[in-house]
């Protein structure tokens, strides 16, 4: 992270308590007192095999997080939180920064830093203002998110403005000079400089029709060619069909048009469509989703959380040129009043067709999960302990590919976390 960066963050978050001696006769206790500290630990083992390297890949890393979120005092409050990722014991993978490019990529590279260190402010009427280094997910996270799935989060040096003075209707104003991604500090291009306005409007009074418009204006100064404006509607709702049953929808459609520094002369369309079943645990979508390409330029989504589309072996993180369709199935269930031990516990399976937007047969793949999260007592013998919980899944991906450049890829995952 760059050292201007970092100055930046902890000057905004430490200005918080500037007010107090303009305040003093205010009680300040609160800042600590109705404070909270926060973190988490995750280990995952990871394991690629690819066809077209030499090697496969072998990661086990460990994510820990531990962070303090202060009382509101005088309508501020503020979040300061550390990250670090280590790598613990198999280290046979592509990290993106260790140079071992016969490895398959595992993108967990050793990494430390402030994950996230921001000032917020809610003094006008139904107003927030959120300002500094932050994690931001919006909508269902497919043109901005955390990337939660990578031990690395990616986040956001910025402002948000939120305001919901009319009732149901939340409109969004956001403003990044930095993203931090996935790759870490160390990678050349771990830091984006931005001049991205994004802005955000829903409205939610019905049940069966939310209504999200969007503008994300993206300007990145070292990556101009995925420099873009988008410009979209997304409509999605609950249906009862049935006591039990719940007939529930997504679509969403876009257009994306070259911004800023952009050279390529790209227009490309963005669709997706989502139907579901949901009742008495079980899940049931079938789903279609399209990003233009015109075999020159395609519609991209560089700040989205990614892992959580076009399946998991990760392959169409950046759009083909010759746009992508994503034909796809999920049925998933969550086992319902059994027994305490496998209570809660989901199973997913997931069959995805792709294919070229303009031409290519890009293959299919198979994605299966089961995860299960296990309360723990509240205390043990030396006294309470503060973890509550403890989350468990086991995953994986088999990509079978079709034309060139594409490759077979099978992954498979193990991952236990804890939180307090």
């Amino acid at each position: 992270m760059k050292n201007s960066s970092i100055f930046k963050i902890l000057l905004l978050s430490s200005s918080l308590f500037c007010f107090q001696p303009a305040f003093a006769e205010e009680n300040v206790d609160s800042i600590v007192k109705d404070g909270s500290f926060f973190g988490e630990a995750r280990y995952r083992y990871e394991r690629v095999e690819q066809d077209g390297l030499t090697k496969d890949a072998n990661a086990s890393t460990v994510r820990t997080n531990i962070g303090f979120k202060t009382g509101e005092y005088r309508n501020f409050q503020a979040l300061l939180e550390g990250q670090l990722v280590q790598n613990i014991g198999a280290s046979g993978f592509n990290d993106t920064v260790n140079m071992k490019a016969t490895h398959p990529v595992v993108a967990d590279p050793d990494n430390a830093e402030i994950n996230q260190a921001w000032l917020s402010w809610t003094g006008l009427p139904d107003t927030s203002v959120k300002a500094g280094r932050q994690g931001i997910n919006l909508d269902n996270q497919r043109f901005i998110g955390t990337v939660g799935w990578r031990q690395n989060d990616q986040t956001f040096d910025s402002a948000l403005i939120k305001n919901s003075t009319i009732q149901d209707f939340t409109l969004l104003y956001g403003y990044f000079w930095n993203i931090n991604r996935v790759f870490g500090g160390d990678h050349p291009l771990g830091d984006l400089d931005t001049d991205t306005h994004l802005f955000n409007a829903s409205y939610t009074h019905y049940d069966w029709m939310n209504i999200t418009g969007y503008s994300y204006l993206l300007d990145i100064d070292s990556l101009p060619n995925i420099s873009s404006k988008t410009y979209g509607l997304r409509l999605r709702g609950d249906i009862p069909i049935h006591k039990s049953w719940t007939l529930s929808y997504t679509t969403e459609i876009a257009t994306q048009d070259d911004h800023a520094l952009n050279a390529t002369n790209s227009n490309e369309e963005y669709v997706h469509i989502t139907p579901s079943l949901k009742g008495h645990g079980l899940l049931l979508q079938a789903g279609y989703e399209e990003l233009g390409g015109n075999g020159t330029s395609s519609f991209q989504t560089p700040l989205a959380t990614l892992h959580k589309f076009n399946g998991w072996a990760d392959k169409f993180l950046s759009t083909p040129t010759t746009g992508l369709q994503d034909s796809y199935a999920r049925i998933s269930y969550t086992i319902p009043n059994s027994h305490e031990w496998i209570d809660g516990t989901k199973l997913t399976a997931v069959y995805h067709d792709f294919e070229g937007d303009t031409q290519g047969d890009y293959g299919s793949e198979l994605d299966l999960s089961i995860g299960k999260t296990f309360k723990l007592p509240q205390t043990i013998s030396t006294g309470t302990q503060p973890f509550k919980s403890i989350s468990t899944v086991l995953k994986y991906a088999d990509y079978n590919a079709d034309d060139a450049p594409f490759t077979d890829t099978q992954k498979i995952w193990f991952q236990v976390g804890v939180k307090f």
